[in-house]
């Protein structure tokens, strides 16, 4: 899924990478795409994730993973971090998600009931970065849809999401529910159909 979803970045565009599948995006970007990429705890260009021998402890990303610094990487506070989001200078978010509803409402941030951290910066990425791509499981591990025709948990934004992509294939948010844009290698139309419970059109 992080190499797919690695086909979606376009040379010369700012990038943030969401914790969990997302961030292994940095491991497979295409030969000859150039692209930066932010974390929003204050980072500008990180390298992909490090060999055992190039672990630096103070070096890590939004997910508290430890990552590589480039010959070009700057870092600054959160303040100016989250400008840059705020700012609409950030070309596309690639961010996990809990649940994602037929007209790209996102829910990734909390379950009720259950201990969070907090809502790290999900909320201001997808209101002010152009493209927001998901990348998750097209299912719970009960078998249970999470592409819904409504979201069930609470809300990180409203009909923010433009790209699905989960272990089944590649949907896209359109006017009446998803389209098919992709299935992923010996996944029929059909076994698609059945793993979703939002209307695809």
């Amino acid at each position: 899924m992080a190499a797919r979803a690695a086909q979606e970045l376009e040379d010369g565009w700012y990038v943030n990478l969401g914790i969990g599948i997302p961030t292994m995006v940095s491991n497979h970007i295409p030969e000859g795409v150039n692209v930066t990429l932010q974390s929003e705890n204050g980072m500008l260009g990180m390298g992909p994730f490090p060999l055992e021998h190039e672990i630096d402890a103070d070096l890590i990303n939004a997910g508290k993973q430890t990552i590589t610094e480039l010959p070009q990487t700057s870092y600054f506070d959160s303040a100016e971090s989250f400008a840059m989001i705020r700012g609409g200078k950030i070309a596309m978010a690639i961010l996990g998600a809990m649940e994602v509803a037929q007209n790209g409402d996102l829910a990734n941030w909390m379950i009720p009931g259950k201990l969070v951290k907090g809502m790290g910066g999900a909320m201001d990425l997808v209101a002010g970065v152009k493209r927001v791509v998901v990348v998750m499981d097209h299912t719970n591990k009960h078998g249970e849809s999470k592409i819904l025709k409504e979201c069930s948990l609470p809300l990180t934004g409203k009909a923010v999401v433009d790209r699905i992509i989960t272990n089944l294939g590649v949907l896209d948010v359109v006017d009446g529910g998803l389209k098919v844009v992709e299935l992923a290698p010996d996944v029929t139309a059909g076994q698609m159909a059945e793993a979703t419970q939002a209307t695809l059109v």
